[in-house]
């Protein structure tokens, strides 16, 4: 290789600015970090419920301490920051602090919170969410009509006092003609039955109707064993169902295994 063509090599990795493929600029500069830090504290967190929020920047790498009241602001912070430029990733090490809330307690907040959610919207009684906590971490499970139920759900816990993070793992049913009939006629039959409509005066609706490719099932509380037998033969008149599966509990009995 003549000498020329080996300082032309020379040159170009000397000045050349090594790129990631993600954008990350490998070996950057103390200065630059100083400045993406700069930019976070001062921009993206510059809001009252990150004031207690810290910010270190190391080769492009955001990492976030300190302590913020809900867990929503915990997922904020951690978008907020993704959007700077210049940031390679986030570590996110944020606290959720707030009331430490025994978890049984907890638990029927997070339940009331979600069986209120969307109360009067037309998807509602087909939302059939389940709610568990362990150590103030809620695992958000069951069945949701659609995406827009389902990242409802999860917002109106992320915001919960005294829940320190949130494990989604809620399903979204298949959204079909066939099962958009379904779920409207059983509706109908079941709270149209007049030992049954009371369940309606509650915005809330405890008899929650699930629909998976023309399969029933019925989740919720019911006063007695005779509105429990009533809904699922109500649920069975309906023409195009495959199958139902009656899951409601009895208020006062223990829980069917």
């Amino acid at each position: 290789m003549g000498r020329k063509k080996v300082g032309l090599i020379a040159l170009l990795v000397s000045g050349l600015m090594l790129v990631s493929p993600c954008g990350a600029v490998w070996g950057q500069s103390a200065d630059t970090d100083n400045t993406l830090r700069a930019e976070i504290t001062n921009k993206a967190l510059n809001k009252s419920q990150f004031k207690n929020v810290q910010v270190s920047v190391k080769n492009g790498v955001a990492t976030l301490t300190g302590t913020v009241d809900v867990v929503d602001q915990k997922f904020q912070a951690d978008q907020r920051v993704h959007r700077v430029k210049g940031v390679v990733s986030v570590d996110n090490e944020i606290q959720v602090a707030g009331p430490e809330i025994p978890d049984a307690e907890l638990q029927q907040r997070v339940l009331k919170a979600v069986m209120y959610d969307r109360a009067g919207w037309r998807t509602a009684p087909f939302n059939a969410i389940s709610v568990s906590v362990q150590d103030g971490v809620v695992t958000l499970g069951g069945h949701a009509y659609g995406p827009v139920d389902a990242d409802s759900a999860f917002a109106t816990v992320a915001n919960i006092k005294g829940v320190k993070d949130v494990i989604n793992d809620i399903q979204v049913d298949p959204v079909s003609p066939m099962d958009d009939r379904i779920r409207l006629a059983v509706y109908r039959a079941v709270y149209g039955f007049p030992s049954l409509n009371r369940y309606a005066i509650d915005p809330a609706q405890p008899i929650r109707i699930s629909v998976q490719n023309g399969n029933v099932t019925l989740y919720g509380m019911v006063d007695s064993q005779a509105d429990k037998n009533t809904a699922g033969i109500r649920a069975n008149t309906v023409p195009g169902v495959f199958k139902v599966t009656n899951d409601l509990q009895v208020a006062g009995q223990a829980p069917e295994k």
